[in-house]
């Protein structure tokens, strides 16, 4: 299992809908998450910062977040999430979420 820790900003005049929809997570948008390999997800958010962590139990990350970005659902729900998103200064150009590097973990 490996711990992934993501952060983007969410924009000030959509945190209200951001955290709206998100308290409702459509079935088939999760069926994908979990499909991907993806376990214990989660979305924090400080101000405007948005901070997810997940667990990743599968052998090829690259290629289980391309199947999530191929599933028409997903896509479909990334239409409402992504223009209230906004990639975190200094991103490498076509990044979105960054990653965190771990710098602390105890069990």
């Amino acid at each position: 299992m490996r711990r992934i820790s993501r952060i983007i900003q969410v924009k000030p005049e959509a945190i209200e809908e951001y955290e709206r929809i998100h308290a409702a997570v459509w079935p088939e948008v999760l069926a994908t998450i979990s499909a991907c390999n993806t376990r214990n997800y989660s979305i924090f958010r400080y101000g405007t910062l948005l901070v997810a962590y997940f667990e990743y139990v599968g052998e090829d990350l690259a290629a289980d977040m391309a199947k999530m970005a191929e599933d028409p659902k997903t896509q479909e729900w990334w239409t409402h999430t992504d223009p209230m998103q906004e990639p975190m200064p200094g991103s490498a150009a076509g990044e979105w979420w960054t990653d965190l590097k771990e710098v602390f973990h105890t069990d």
